[in-house]
């Protein structure tokens, strides 16, 4: 069952590169922004009010950043001694990858240890399974974008609908808690511009799945994957 107050601690913690313990549930900022990730919000207000509910960074060393892209026009080697450059120049303090397969992770790990992987991952995409599962035996957090899509599996009647009657919640926040559940190294970072929708993704850490609940959603979401063109 939910708890009617949100708190990001529920989701537990992971620790970035050994030494950075951060809450394993997140804030993805990108829905701040206007139509195609860019621009000024539709509601300026409201964005501004979902990012008061937030910390400043305030910070002059970035934790952990991320090369988005491995840019097929640069050699990769190239790219990853450049991360390594900022690591020793102390301008960043962990270093991750995005959309990347497990021998781009194991190219990048010969310049500086991959702290965490960001690839598409959600219940009904299940493309990157093979590098989540090596992110999870590495110990390397895994940040799954997109992580709340679930496609025909969140209409009303499906098997998330059902979850959320079962757990008294809403069919993304039983889709959060698979997320949650499916690794220990899970990082999932829901994007809102609003408070309403905010506190509903936080409040999703205190959904605690059954082992058969959560069985059954990983089998629909497989066949879901399986049956995409």
């Amino acid at each position: 069952m939910t708890h009617s107050f949100a708190n990001a601690a529920h989701a537990g913690t992971f620790t970035i590169g050994g030494d950075l313990a951060i809450h394993r549930l997140g804030f993805g900022a990108m829905r701040i922004t206007g139509p195609g990730i860019w621009g000024p919000p539709a509601d300026h207000d409201e964005a501004i009010r979902t990012l008061r509910r937030l910390r400043n960074l305030g910070v002059e060393q970035i934790d952990l950043w991320q090369l988005h892209r491995i840019d097929p026009k640069v050699p990769a080697d190239e790219q990853f001694d450049a991360v390594r450059s900022f690591i020793d120049q102390k301008l960043i303090r962990h270093a991750g990858l995005s959309e990347v397969s497990v021998d781009d992770i194991k190219a990048a790990s010969k310049f500086f240890d991959v702290a965490t992987v960001q690839n598409r991952y959600n219940l009904v995409d299940r493309t990157s399974e093979d590098v989540l599962d090596y992110c999870t035996a590495q110990n390397i957090g895994f940040i799954p974008w997109f992580p709340l899509a679930a496609g025909d599996l969140a209409k009303p009647g499906s098997i998330l609908d059902i979850m959320a009657g079962k757990y008294g919640a809403h069919p993304s926040q039983i889709a959060l808690a698979w997320i949650l559940k499916r690794s220990p190294v899970m990082l999932p970072i829901p994007g809102t511009s609003k408070v309403a929708h905010l506190e509903q993704n936080v409040a999703a850490a205190s959904i605690t799945l059954s082992d058969e609940d959560f069985a059954a959603l990983d089998s629909e979401g497989r066949k879901a994957f399986q049956s995409t063109p």
